[in-house]
């Protein structure tokens, strides 16, 4: 089968054997796999390991076979893949032993995968393909960050620095349907306008003093994953007493801000990654009850997984990036 892989310091495409089931496991055949900014940087990690590793994440598709003792799902449904491995309950952290598929378990960047059936959900009858592929983890990834970690409640003011990413565009959605405000910021003048357009409130521009452009605005909640380029900046705009909740830093891993200001300040700071399966079952329940739809930017082939990612590097998407790995 066809793959995109991990191999000798290089990501390609490969043929691979094509995986059967375990005791306990399905083969699914993945229909459509989102695109995670994690993917772009596991070659670091993974070095120049010689054995070939199938990466990804986000997935959807069809059960094709059964385990041994197999019972919860037959040959033919439609399932999500849950990415978050050996995370079952909500906690205050992931537990010891939680990994995000596709690195170093064999991930969905395949036209099969074999997985335990504790990582399937039923796939959203409204979505379609593309949409469900890459739901999982951003959505999952919002849905922690903003309700289990920043309590986001109806008449709460969330701010969103950086507008374009998958996950921003969910929380932004599910910030909405429980009647909050949102206000984003973008680089780009295209994607303020696409953030009103899926339902945010004020968007401006990312170069703008934000202090100014938000007078008169109490932001309860800020979101935040750029990191050192815009942490202080979404504390000076942040109320007293206010919340800030980090799932990510694509920008700088280490902030310096004044520690008097904080504490005088009363913020509170969490961080928050992923997401346990109870949440993600909550989360899709929430987008069924909302008709919640994932905005999907691009669709590219498997054979063009290497162009989506340099895509994606470049941050042009809005919304999530898709490979199609079978129809």
């Amino acid at each position: 089968m066809k793959a995109f892989v991990m191999e000798a310091g290089q990501y390609k495409l490969k043929n691979m054997p094509e995986p059967t089931a375990q005791q306990g496991e399905v083969v699914v055949k993945i229909r459509d796999a989102g695109v995670n900014r994690r993917d772009l940087g596991l070659l670091k990690r993974y070095g120049d390991n010689p054995e070939a590793l199938i990466i990804g994440s986000d997935g959807a598709g069809i059960v094709e076979s059964l385990g041994e003792g197999v019972t919860a799902v037959e040959v033919g449904d439609e399932v999500v893949i849950n990415p978050g491995l050996r995370w079952a309950q909500n906690s205050d952290a992931p537990p010891e032993g939680f990994d995000i598929l596709g690195m170093p378990d064999h991930g969905t960047f395949a036209e099969k995968i074999a997985i335990s059936v504790e990582q399937l959900e039923k796939k959203p009858a409204h979505l379609s393909w593309e949409e469900a592929g890459g739901l999982a983890l951003p959505a999952l990834t919002g849905y922690r960050a903003l309700f289990t970690k920043g309590q986001l409640k109806k008449g709460d003011t969330l701010f969103i620095p950086g507008a374009g990413s998958g996950v921003a565009t969910f929380l932004i959605q599910f910030a909405k349907n429980v009647g909050a405000t949102v206000i984003v910021t973008s680089r780009s003048e295209d994607k303020l306008a696409q953030a009103k357009e899926i339902g945010a409130d004020i968007a401006i521009p990312t170069d703008s003093d934000w202090v100014k452009e938000l007078e008169g605005q109490t932001i309860d909640l800020v979101i935040d994953s750029v990191g050192g380029a815009t942490f202080n900046r979404s504390l000076e705009v942040l109320k007293k007493g206010g919340r800030i909740v980090i799932f990510g830093a694509t920008t700088a891993d280490n902030v310096d801000f004044n520690l008097r200001s904080f504490f005088y300040g009363q913020y509170q700071l969490f961080g928050s990654t992923m997401g346990s399966r109870e949440e993600l079952r909550n989360m899709i329940q929430h987008i069924e009850q909302h008709d919640t739809r994932p905005v999907v930017d691009r669709v590219f082939a498997l054979e063009e997984a290497q162009e989506a990612f340099d895509y994606l590097a470049e941050g042009k998407q809005f919304g999530k990036v898709v490979l199609r790995a079978s129809e």
